[in-house]
């Protein structure tokens, strides 16, 4: 189809356009491979079926925004099968009578696809581009507050209209280019419905009119991809690119919430942690590059929800920004806090897991957060003064609350609760955890759940006073050598025990035990009590009065008339469903009541935070709105339920402060104590 001054035009424009643009790609690969360790391409054979059916089906981003999705996957399919497109234009350019993969089925149903997703994908990045720039919907922008780059707030929109055009273009010429040669060769290809529609528009046009509009159309289509190579680099758009690397080659998680333990033994390390951003690992600052910029993650982010400073795209994009235009005017490298985020937006995160959850093409800000307060702990010795009462108490009595080991056991009084010197080999230990048996409300649910144990004969023990905290605290406030204390004592202790299976009230020590331990030589099996408690209704060794009846708890009202069972909604845990997907097995044990179980519209993994969690128990939270545990209760008063369920002793406070703040009548039970009160006598 080209002329010969054309196609040697076109080889130089590619070479010029290819010199330049991999200036910017060996830019990039120079800088993550500044990042601390390497890729480990062993683990990339056995991903690269989950890596391209989430590059396909575009997964990741169907969990929020349903209508902008549809328009985003018309847009992002269209532009991934013009790859193949762009192929066979060029070869068509080049190849006298050439037809791109025969004239045969093949053939049409390429074409078919072609017409169709070019049709799609032109619509659908028209309505995004009215969505950003017409409708300006609030999840797409940053607050005043937040720290982000100075060239960020009118680079994002830039950039973004840059991408638009270009796409809208590129397209729209290839588009137009099929029809100028349907109108030429005079006939409709059934096969291209659209295409050929539009291509009647032009029947009246001269042979030579319609030849010109061919040949502007191809170096429109085509010469503005060459146009847009080099700053590709440097655009959102590389996210094409690092998304698909982020699914095959991030490093092997037992859970999203799992984090690599700090060597303490080598003398030769001289930094801890986070402080600039060479100390991130190099996935963490491919993280920039695979960050589109969409936003998710602030989105559902309870900080940032309820008024905090933090923003986890606003991390991810100011790492970008500083790779594009400072790194290599800063002879000095600025900490982390100057430039990426806020010491205040640190504290403020609860390590809740949302923004990794979320996220589209695989970024972990949470774990860039973590960092940095590490380093900020262990190099600076800045964090929050009102941490340090939790940090004493347990490096002196091995539990936040800094409750004597002696009273450990008291909650027990009564129940004939065997401890492990008893009961040297039982089926399950029995992790207490600090919180269970030190906090007056928590303890209500460790005896309901010591009552349903004794109730089904299951073969237990406990270890008393031995028992010390997992230092799950400690690890997501930073103080990551008090959880290397922790850590190695209990895996020393658990090996001595040999536990067959440990049980567990509290997911933050499920989630420490079983995913984090291994790194320190411990592999247990562990599971959470409602998952035992199902597996005892399901193996008929407990009995419950189901539906209607007196329920009974411990210290507590009933919560409705004794004729009508009250409606329940759960409020999943963090460290339970998001974090370790133990999704169903709560919600079983609740249809086991027969009661009536009403969801709350954050569920399941995209379940909100109680705000406890990242070591937020033990201080105030960062000045916003107003408080998480306020925002996640008003969503469970909207269902009208008569008891708000919980999985976790931290949850458990959270929400009956935020209940009490309000003065409302649903109480808040752990499912073990709704359980315990339908125990058939």
């Amino acid at each position: 189809m080209l002329t010969l001054p054309e196609k040697i035009i076109f080889i130089i424009a590619v070479i010029v356009s290819g010199v330049f643009t991999w200036g910017g790609v060996h830019r990039i690969i120079h800088t993550i491979n500044k990042g601390a360790g390497k890729p480990d391409w062993r683990v990339a054979p056995k991903r690269i079926v989950s890596a391209i059916s989430k590059f396909i089906t575009l997964q990741p981003t169907w969990k929020i925004r349903p209508l902008a999705n549809i328009f985003h996957a018309f847009v992002a399919w269209g532009f991934t099968f013009y790859l193949l497109v762009n192929i066979g234009d060029v070869l068509g350019a080049y190849i006298p009578d050439f037809h791109f993969l025969g004239k045969g089925i093949i053939a049409d149903i390429y074409r078919l696809m072609a017409d169709i997703l070019s049709a799609a994908a032109l619509l659908g990045m028209a309505i995004l581009m009215l969505r950003r720039f017409v409708a300006k919907p609030r999840e797409l922008s940053h607050a005043e507050d937040v720290l982000l780059h100075p060239k960020a707030r009118a680079g994002i929109k830039r950039d973004s209209a840059i991408v638009g055009v270009f796409i809208l273009l590129h397209v729209g010429f290839r588009f137009l280019g099929e029809t100028f040669r349907l109108a030429l060769e005079g006939h409709l290809d059934p096969w291209q419905p659209f295409a050929s529609a539009v291509s009647t528009l032009w029947l009246g046009l001269s042979p030579l009119t319609h030849t010109v509009l061919i040949h502007v159309s191809f170096w429109m289509a085509l010469g503005l991809i060459l146009a847009f190579m080099p700053y590709f680099p440097y655009s959102k758009h590389i996210h094409l690119f690092f998304a698909p690397l982020n699914f095959l080659l991030k490093p092997e998680r037992r859970s999203m919430g799992e984090l690599s333990p700090l060597d303490f033994e080598d003398e030769t390390i001289e930094q801890f942690g986070a402080l600039n951003l060479e100390d991130l690992g190099w996935e963490q600052i491919m993280d920039a590059y695979a960050c589109i910029m969409c936003n998710r993650c602030t989105e559902v982010c309870p900080a940032n929800t309820t008024g905090k400073v933090l923003s986890p795209a606003a991390l991810e994009i100011n790492k970008r920004y500083y790779l594009n235009y400072d790194v290599e005017i800063n002879e000095n490298p600025p900490l982390l806090t100057e430039f990426a985020i806020s010491e205040e937006a640190i504290w403020a995160c609860t390590a809740c897991g949302a923004c990794v959850d979320i996220c589209p093409v695989g970024n972990e800000p949470m774990r860039d957060i973590l960092d940095i307060r590490r380093g900020l702990v262990l190099m600076e010795n800045n964090f929050p003064e009102q941490w340090q009462t939790a940090f004493r108490g347990m490096e002196r009595n091995m539990n936040p609350w800094n409750i004597p080991p002696t009273e450990r056991m008291k909650w027990a009084e009564g129940l004939g609760v065997p401890t492990i010197d008893e009961n040297p080999e039982p089926e399950y230990l029995w992790w207490v955890g600090c919180a269970p048996s030190t906090d007056n409300r928590a303890q209500k649910t460790t005896r309901a759940f010591a009552k349903i144990l004794n109730h089904a004969g299951v073969d237990y023990a406990v270890l008393g006073e031995n028992e010390t905290c997992t230092g799950d605290s400690a690890r997501r406030a930073g103080n990551e050598y008090l959880f290397y204390e922790l850590a190695t004592a209990n895996v020393e202790m658990f090996n001595k025990v040999k536990p067959k299976k440990i049980i567990t009230t509290c997911p933050h020590c499920l989630h420490t035990i079983m995913n984090e331990y291994p790194a320190f030589g411990g592999e247990f099996e562990v599971v959470h009590h409602t998952q035992l408690i199902g597996k005892l209704i399901a193996e008929e060794k407990i009995t419950l009065e189901v539906g209607s009846g007196k329920w009974e708890v411990e210290n507590s009202q009933p919560p409705t008339s004794n004729l009508q069972p009250p409606v329940i909604t759960f409020h999943d845990p963090c460290y339970l469903g998001r974090q370790n997907n133990i999704i169903a097995e709560p919600r079983q044990v609740l249809k086991d009541l027969s009661v009536p179980l009403v969801e709350m519209p954050r569920n399941g993994a995209q379940s909100f935070c109680c705000g406890a969690g990242g070591a937020q128990m033990w201080k105030e939270e960062e000045h916003g709105e107003e408080a998480v545990n306020a925002n996640r209760f008003k969503e469970a008063q909207v269902t009208n339920a008569d008891i708000l369920a919980v999985g976790c002793p931290f949850c458990m406070v959270m929400m009956n402060d935020a209940g009490k703040d309000v003065n409302s009548e649903m109480q808040v039970l752990d499912i073990a104590e709704i359980v315990a009160a339908r125990l058939k006598k």
